[in-house]
Order: structure tokens, then C-alpha cells, then sequence
């Protein structure tokens, strides 16, 4: 058989500090495989351009070692709509039969795509497969394991999927369609969530990828934004919001309202959550809401 093209997406913008580790991780990828790699980067300024074109020169005069089939290497740098619109853009423009999505701050493991490759090979039925990750500080430093589930039926409780541990075969565009523009934190959980209502997913036991935690990542500076558009998501597509969710919106809230500081403070921030959290309940989900998630 031939080997396979996979192709791997990159968005970007204004990430020049740890893009670099990313695309060394991602063209130092080893196995019997043709490796395409898109960089979509939304017009960055920070010296991000200047690390792409470096790397597309070492690997076009055969200076960078080679550990697969070969590698087609592309990068573009024009204003964007978002991340997800990045993605899409990448998504669109790929010829692989296998595709992979990885943030300009996140980095595969060595082994990630041929792991995948070779377990979507095993399991024709599956869709879409992902994997354990970590999470990694600024320095990439493993802080701790991604806190990755199995039981697809409780997606809606907890985004417990690692977005760059994940690979799909082309046909899941063809299915499912692409990112919702729309979105710009949760975009790829809502992905999975389409996904998994319709095709079959699967889980490899092994470390594939880091996801890096940073004071710049949209989730940790925006995360009232982005707790509240996860929770907008999760009501369009259930029909109700899981209580995981309802307390950890409250929570931000409250947090953008109250500082800790004093016991005082801290236990007036408790009981003030507990009523919050009670209120945003009964608002989102109504206080006779009975839907399950299973099939939503």
C-alpha cells in the first residue's frame, strides 16, 4: 500500500516565543508516512514570519533530517477572521487523507502521527481518534496530564478531549462539515461534540501531544468570555447546561466581582457562588428541565 499523506494544520498569531518548538515537533515526526504541513498565521509581527520562512529554507536545501516519507512545507501570513477560520482555511487547502490540527504554542510528542496513523489503519470504522496529553508551562515543562475521558456520552460535562492529541480521516469534513467561524474558544469542543453524534471516535492509551498553559492563551485571559460562550454552545447543542458547567460560569462571574483576600472575603466569595451557581441553574436550564445528554 502507499504510504499515507498526512496533513497538519497550524493556526497562528503572534505566537514568535514557542512556534518554533511547534514546528520542529511537528517536521521531526518519524514513520511510514508523506507529512504536509500548513501554517495558517493571521499576519503576526512578533518575528513568527521570520521563524517559518528559516524553517521552510532548512528543509528546501535538505538541512533539516527527514525521519518520514518526506515533507511539503507551507506557511501563509494574511489578515484572518480567527482561529477557527485559520483551521478551515488550513482544512481546506489540505490533500491528506489524514488530518491533524496543532496550536502555534502546542507541540506533538515524538511517535504522535505515526501512532495515529497506524491505529486509524487498525480500526476502519473510526473516524476520528485522539490521545493522553500533557500540560506543559511556558518553559514546556509537564505540569500534569491532560485530564482525558473515555466515555463519549459525558462530552457534554467536560471538554475532556486534548485538541491537538486528535486526528481525523478526511471524510469527517465531508460529514460533519468544518469549525464553527462563530466560535473562538470552544470551537474545537464543539467540533467534537458534532462529531460524536454522528461518527464513530476512538482512544489511543498513549501521549501523543502538550497543551501549553500561558497567561496569553485566550482561555485563561478571557475566561469569562470563554466560559460563556462554551456555556451558549453547550444549550444550542443539549438543550440544557450540565451543572459542571452552570458552577464553573458562576464561578468565573463571581470572580470578576469579588477579590479573595481576607477569610471574610473568602467565605462570603463561597456563599455568594453557591447562591450564583443555584441562580444560573434554574436562568439556563429551567427549573423543570429533565433532558439527558446521551442523545441530544
Amino acid at each position: 500500500m502507499k504510504p499515507p499523506l498526512v496533513s497538519v494544520i497550524t493556526p497562528s498569531f503572534n505566537q514568535g516565543r514557542f512556534i518554533e518548538e511547534t514546528i520542529k515537533s511537528v517536521i521531526s515526526q518519524e514513520g511510514d508516512f508523506f507529512l504536509e504541513y500548513l501554517i495558517m498565521d493571521g499576519g503576526s509581527t512578533d518575528g513568527s514570519v521570520e521563524v517559518m520562512e528559516r524553517y521552510g529554507r532548512l528543509l528546501k536545501e535538505g538541512k533539516w533530517p527527514i525521519r518520514c516519507n518526506g515533507v511539503e512545507y507551507k506557511w501563509v501570513s494574511e489578515k484572518d477572521n480567527g482561529q477557527a477560520d485559520a483551521v478551515n482555511k488550513g482544512f481546506r487547502s489540505a490533500k491528506g487523507g489524514i488530518l491533524g490540527w496543532i496550536n502555534s504554542d502546542d507541540t506533538y510528542i515524538p511517535g504522535a502521527i505515526k501512532k495515529a496513523k497506524e491505529f486509524l489503519e487498525a480500526h476502519k470504522d473510526v473516524l476520528m481518534v485522539y490521545g493522553e496529553g500533557y500540560y506543559i508551562n511556558e518553559g514546556g515543562e509537564i505540569i500534569e496530564r491532560y485530564p482525558t475521558g473515555l466515555d463519549i456520552k459525558r462530552l457534554a460535562e467536560a471538554c475532556f478531549i486534548c485538541q491537538p492529541t486528535v486526528f481525523l480521516r478526511r471524510r469527517v469534513l465531508e460529514e460533519v462539515g468544518f469549525l464553527d467561524p462563530d466560535l473562538h474558544y470552544c470551537m474545537d469542543y464543539e467540533y467534537w461534540i458534532r462529531i460524536s453524534k454522528k461518527l464513530k471516535m476512538g482512544h489511543i492509551g498513549e501521549f501523543l501531544a502538550n497543551s501549553r498553559l500561558h497567561p496569553e492563551t485566550k482561555t485563561a485571559s478571557k475566561r469569562l468570555e470563554a466560559c460563556e460562550e462554551a456555556v451558549g454552545m453547550l444549550k444550542r447543542r443539549y438543550g440544557r447546561v450540565p451543572s459542571s458547567w452552570v458552577f464553573a460560569y458562576a464561578h468565573v462571574k463571581l470572580e470578576n466581582r469579588l477579590r479573595r483576600g481576607t477569610p471574610f472575603r473568602e467565605y462570603l466569595f463561597k456563599a455568594v457562588w453557591g447562591l450564583s451557581s443555584a441562580y444560573e441553574y434554574l436562568r439556563i436550564n429551567g427549573p423543570l428541565a429533565r433532558k439527558t445528554y446521551n442523545n441530544p
